[in-house]
């Protein structure tokens, strides 16, 4: 499987058939995310969705192209979200730090289990990696450009390498808790919340001096 870094899939034009896309869209998301790519077949997608098959292959051409457009379905949602829960209720720096880094793990958490397929599809694939790489590049641009307001706060001589090392830091600790769950490297409960709780204090602590809370 081979998933092409630049999807140019037709626009449906008709409402009917958008809503036809669509559906497609949403059986191969729930295929993937109940036994990820093995299970997704132009078959099970048509009977999930209730379409034809030649429906999937006229607005899709085959499963890799099927893979990438729900792939970039996901990374549009994904940074819609990001985005979306960039929206901190005061401007403070310690309060703008938390809304990034929060914005980061509870948008990990809403989309884990998809996630989960593609990041463990991309150590095969490199086209998957490919999008997955220019994905989170762009998150990190997002998170790096929302907190350009405490650049001025932060210490050392290179602020704008701590903003990408805290981004890579939060972007790891929600990477392997993506692909591995909660137990994989200490039998410690830590749960999204907490996990949250504490890359923002670690996040504060790294890039104003002194901890959130």
């Amino acid at each position: 499987m081979t998933t092409e870094p630049a999807l140019d899939l037709p626009q449906p034009q008709q409402a009917r058939s958008r809503r036809t896309q669509q559906r497609i869209l949403e059986a191969g998301t729930a295929l993937l995310e109940e036994g990820g790519t093995e299970a997704l077949t132009i078959a099970a997608v048509a009977a999930r969705a209730g379409v034809s098959v030649g429906s999937v292959y006229r607005r899709f051409g085959g499963k890799d192209r099927l893979v990438a457009g729900l792939q970039h379905a996901m990374i549009d949602e994904f940074r819609a979200d990001i985005i979306r829960r960039f929206a901190p209720v005061r401007t403070d720096p310690a309060t703008l730090v938390a809304s990034a880094v929060a914005g980061i793990t509870e948008t990990f958490e809403a989309h884990a289990r998809l996630m989960r397929v593609f990041v463990a599809a991309a150590t095969t694939d490199p086209g998957v990696a490919q999008v997955g790489s220019e994905a989170s590049i762009d998150a990190g641009q997002v998170f790096r450009t929302f907190l350009e307001p405490v650049v001025s706060m932060i210490g050392g001589p290179e602020p704008e390498l701590r903003l990408d090392v805290a981004f890579r830091l939060v972007y790891a600790a929600c990477m392997n808790r993506v692909l591995h769950g909660e137990h994989f490297e200490s039998k410690r409960p830590l749960t999204w919340r907490q996990l949250t709780d504490e890359l923002v204090d670690a996040v504060c602590l790294y890039l104003l001096g002194k901890p959130a809370r």
